[in-house]
């Protein structure tokens, strides 16, 4: 399910320790972090995916799944886009609703995540995009070592309390295209309030990610928590 395209991007630098760590494979191979990005359709996960790879492809060693029902469409999108050489991206077509291939049989993500470290080596962190889905939403812990969550404010402002764990239980929470706000009459405030009423201690970014540095918060948190990962104990 790989797609081609020439490699324009030189080699990523490569992070290392004679150390075992909770980063680390079978074989002493080092494992890369995985990352999943859920949430409903139209809320900015591929355009959120490709900031990401744009803002961390010379610093670190990126590779992407997606996911779509009969479709490789979100795929197709970033290489258009050529926010990393083809073979770096990989497509799952999940046949079924999105949270099966990420929650229930995680077998297909499994497999591509183990074919892209089989093909590309040594990866820093794998971005794993969910197809479309609703509030429920969440990633297998046997497939995802961090979860991010994207919703947006035409969805409306009262998505931050109808909770759902999504909203209530992701790693970080990313409540994107504010920037429309003024224009859909979403009230970022309350919205703010909300999210923190459901999440307690655990973060939430407000931004629009594909506006100029609207990514750079989300791209430090992916750094900090791939720190913290290639720290950790075995």
């Amino acid at each position: 399910m790989h797609l081609h395209h020439s490699d324009t991007f030189p080699d990523s630098h490569v992070h290392g320790s004679g150390t075992s760590s909770a980063a680390e494979g079978s074989g002493g191979r080092r494992r890369a972090l995985r990352v999943g990005l859920g949430g409903p359709v139209g809320s900015g996960k591929t355009a959120t995916v490709a900031a990401l790879c744009r803002a961390l492809r010379e610093e670190l060693s990126i590779a992407v799944v997606t996911n779509d029902i009969y479709t490789r469409e979100d795929a197709e999108f970033l290489l258009r886009e050529a926010v990393l050489p083809a073979e770096r991206i990989t497509a799952v077509r999940t046949g079924a609703c999105p949270h099966t291939a990420i929650r229930d049989d995680i077998s297909a993500n499994l497999e591509a995540v183990e074919d892209l470290q089989d093909q590309l080596g040594t990866l820093d962190v794998i971005l794993i995009e969910s197809g479309g889905d609703n509030l429920t939403a969440t990633f297998s812990k046997g497939l995802a070592d961090a979860q991010i969550f994207v919703i947006d404010v035409a969805g409306g402002d009262d998505i931050p309390r109808k909770g759902g764990p999504g909203i209530t239980s992701s790693d970080l929470l990313v409540i994107n295209k504010t920037d429309l706000a003024p224009h859909v009459g979403a009230d970022l405030q309350a919205m703010a309030r909300d999210a923190e009423a459901q999440r307690g201690d655990l973060p939430t970014v407000l931004t629009a990610v594909k506006s100029p540095g609207g990514i750079s918060p989300v791209a430090d948190w992916i750094r900090e928590r791939l720190a913290a990962w290639t720290a950790g104990p075995a």
